[in-house]
């Protein structure tokens, strides 16, 4: 599966803030934040980027910020992680049936991608898709991520628009597309999106996907 170079150097933008975030923290993962979980799955969980401390921290997709506290606790709930999350990577937790992956593998400043950063981050979502063979539906956490797998899996943007809570069907062959708002701190705050709504989403998906043979 295509994978970026710990030294991706594709975005000049993210590069530098990159090794300014080396130069003031040696101790992050400071580094493309890789996928999490097994390549087996029926479900992918596609993001939008590492936050600075969270993923960009740790190594590992939602963890050690506040969204990865919704997102694991729901995930746990249903059937979908087992083992303690302890907001770092060596913390045991495994996830079952599903992955993880960002639309874009480094943190942005201001956790705020340009296009032209997504665009050319997107074979690697494209490379991600394409090296499930099990797979069956993609949940994207806010519209970013929304367009960015819609283009992944070759459709415009006004193809299937985003909403909460929905299920498209795409063409034959191809995984579902299910949407949720991202289980941001800022969502949470303003209770755009409340752990009873992302829950539901989960509960949803959990009687979708078919469990392993």
């Amino acid at each position: 599966m295509l994978t970026p170079d710990p030294d991706c150097a594709l975005c000049p933008r993210l590069t530098e803030f990159r090794q300014v975030n080396r130069d003031a923290h040696p101790d992050f993962f400071n580094r493309p934040v890789p996928s999490f979980g097994e390549g087996d799955v029926r479900l992918l969980i596609v993001g939008l980027a590492p936050g600075l401390r969270g993923a960009n921290r740790t190594g590992r997709p939602f963890t050690g910020d506040f969204a990865g506290d919704l997102l694991y606790a729901a995930l746990q709930r249903h059937g979908f992680a087992r083992g303690s999350y302890a907001k770092h990577k060596d913390d045991g937790l495994e996830l079952i049936g599903c992955r993880i992956a960002n639309a874009v593998r480094c943190v942005p400043p201001e956790n705020k991608p340009t296009p032209a950063e997504i665009a050319e981050c997107r074979p690697f979502l494209e490379a991600e898709l394409k090296g499930l063979p099990k797979l069956e539906g993609v949940l994207a956490l806010g519209q970013i991520a929304h367009t960015a797998t819609l283009a992944a899996l070759g459709f415009k943007k006004s193809a299937k628009p985003f909403l909460h809570g929905a299920f498209h069907d795409l063409a034959d062959g191809l995984p579902w597309l299910a949407n949720s708002y991202h289980c941001s701190r800022y969502n949470q705050n303003t209770r755009r999106l409340t752990p009873e709504m992302f829950d539901a989403v989960i509960a949803g998906l959990a009687k979708r996907v078919k469990p392993f043979d």
